[in-house]
């Protein structure tokens, strides 16, 4: 069952139940820059440990990647936060059920072990960074889901993996435009990674699409205002680059796609950062999300009464 829009849906004077997300817009830039740190560092340790002689050249650039992007990502957390004592304040305690005390663990560990394993190049350290990484590239899907902003909470299955793919596309973008003396072998690999990531976020963003669209309501942001526009223009983008990536053969279009794999990836991190403020803001959001839960619930509630009432009436 879909709820409908209704304008003339009962609201508390029409004000907002919710408190918008006071965030600046280094959040969604640090969700860009958190996702690429991470999947190259995966991508660096994966061609460090089973990649053969021919990834070898791509290591070392995956790790510096994740050292750099991670550290950006650190300082535009701090630069939202306003003062580098809060992110400080956030490492005081480790919380396994908070995403956001785990996030700032993994955050501050992931870019000292990726400068090592850059700087020294062993096994073990770009096996740590590697799995640092894992968590790194999604963490900050898991974050917004946990909160109960309408939008991302009707996601919170499938926005972290929209944030993994996209931060697998993001990164391989990443590696295809900077420098480095890789072998045939290794840039066919990146490019592969791009794809693939490219393929696995279209499709992450369509269940985002489903799961929201569940209550009119809820899904109004990913299709109207800005953050509408955002997100149109990020699947435009990515499907461009997708595209280049899969039937381009030189090395301009090597660029070019990489150039309009990033835009598509920072484009969907504005988009999902503005959904949630719109969202936040429709005082029939939330609204009409509870109702739906409370109906859903009743009637899941009447059907097993129904079943254990039928099982009742064969027992002896």
């Amino acid at each position: 069952m879909i709820v409908p829009y209704n304008a003339g849906d009962p609201t508390y004077y029409s004000k907002p139940l919710l408190k918008q997300p006071v965030w600046i817009w280094t959040v969604p830039l640090y969700f860009y820059a958190g996702g690429v740190s991470g999947a190259s560092l995966v991508f660096g340790a994966v061609a460090r440990l089973i990649g053969g002689r021919e990834l070898q050249p791509v290591v070392r650039p995956c790790h510096w990647v994740g050292f750099v992007a991670g550290g950006i990502g650190s300082v535009l957390l701090i630069a939202d936060l306003g003062r580098p004592e809060r992110f400080l304040a956030m490492l005081r305690v480790l919380r396994l059920r908070s995403p956001m005390s785990v996030g700032s663990w993994i955050l501050a560990i992931a870019p000292p072990c990726a400068g090592a394993a850059a700087i020294f190049g062993d096994r073990y350290t770009s096996l740590a960074s590697g799995i640092l990484g894992i968590p790194l590239t999604g963490y900050t899907g898991v974050l917004i889901a946990n909160t109960a902003v309408p939008v991302w909470n009707e996601a919170r299955t499938s926005l972290p993996g929209l944030f993994m793919a996209s931060a697998v596309a993001g990164a391989a973008q990443v590696l295809k435009l900077i420098p480095m003396k890789a072998t045939w072998q290794a840039r066919s690999a990146i490019n592969t990674f791009g794809i693939a990531g490219s393929i696995a976020e279209l499709a992450a963003g369509w269940v985002v699409e489903r799961q929201t669209e569940r209550v009119a309501t809820v899904g109004k942001p990913l299709h109207e205002g800005v953050s509408g526009a955002l997100w149109k223009a990020s699947k435009v983008l990515t499907v461009a680059g997708l595209a280049v990536a899969v039937f381009g053969r030189s090395r301009k279009a090597y660029r070019t796609g990489a150039i309009l794999g990033t835009a598509g990836a920072i484009a969907l991190r504005f988009a999902v950062f503005h959904a949630g403020k719109a969202s936040a803001r429709d005082p029939r959001a939330t609204f009409h999300l509870h109702r739906q839960n409370t109906l859903e619930a009743a009637e899941e509630s009447g059907r097993r009464a129904v079943e254990d009432g039928e099982a009742e009436a064969f027992l002896p």
